[in-house]
């Protein structure tokens, strides 16, 4: 994949593209997407997806984060178009892992937005001194939280989320994640247009590199043991392309 900085985004087209994902990653692991994520967004540009992953860093202010990525977002989109890299009247779906999955929900309640769809992995909404390495070491008196708080997000989403097509995707060893929490929120405002998927994982599956084995001209018993090896590492991260994929192309049209 040629990745190319365009207006702080960093940006991959396939030929053909059939739409195009906004990624926004976890706290501490979003300032590098196309690194930190490359394996899941290299898939899913092979699938036909343009890739638009905006970096950020994380501070407290997370309503300032989700005005940012998106301004920078949509300015990246609308020189895309005008340049004709991308045609116009692509169906935008946003997908989030951990706090990038909370940064797509304010967007999505706060400003005006188009969006075919969202994809929200292992939503975290925890306070700051959970969320925040060593934050638990700093004086109890000593105050400090995210704007808005993680009661007031679930407000802001149960007021004014905008995004009626949503895949919530949660790990079955992830203490980090509250989809459940989140689910049910997105339920009561959109009944019928969310989906909620289980799979086996943790919180990191979503950053697992791609393990590559090239064998040799004679396939011997140490070739086999490794590409077992590849086909055990790799099937976390590949039943959550397949969830993703099959999500934004149910009907499994080509493009």
């Amino acid at each position: 994949m040629d990745w190319q900085e365009i207006s702080g985004n960093w940006v991959c087209i396939p030929p053909r593209p059939r739409g195009i994902l906004h990624f926004l990653g976890g706290a501490f692991l979003a300032a590098a997407p196309q690194v930190t994520y490359r394996s899941l967004l290299d898939d899913l540009h092979d699938r036909g997806y343009a890739i638009v992953a905006t970096p950020f860093l994380n501070t407290f202010d997370h309503t300032e984060i989700a005005r940012d990525v998106l301004d920078r977002f949509e300015w990246c989109v609308e020189q895309l178009q005008i340049s004709r890299r991308l045609p116009r009247n692509l169906p935008i779906y946003g997908l989030g892992h951990s706090m990038g999955s909370k940064i797509h929900l304010l967007a999505g309640s706060l400003f005006k937005l188009e969006r075919s769809g969202n994809i929200l992995i292992a939503y975290n909404n925890f306070p700051a001194r959970r969320s925040i390495p060593f934050a638990e070491n700093l004086p109890a008196d000593f105050q400090f939280e995210f704007s808005p708080t993680p009661a007031e997000t679930n407000k802001i989403i149960a007021r004014t989320y905008s995004v009626p097509r949503n895949l919530l995707v949660k790990f079955k060893t992830d203490n980090l994640d509250q989809t459940a929490s989140l689910h049910s929120l997105l339920k009561q405002r959109f009944p019928d247009m969310v989906s909620l998927k289980i799979l086996p994982g943790n919180h990191l599956t979503p950053l697992s590199q791609n393990v590559k084995w090239q064998a040799g001209k004679e396939f011997t018993p140490l070739d086999a043991v490794a590409q077992w090896v590849r086909q055990e590492i790799n099937r976390e991260p590949d039943l959550l392309k397949q969830e993703i994929v099959r999500w934004l192309n149910p009907l499994n049209l080509k493009p």
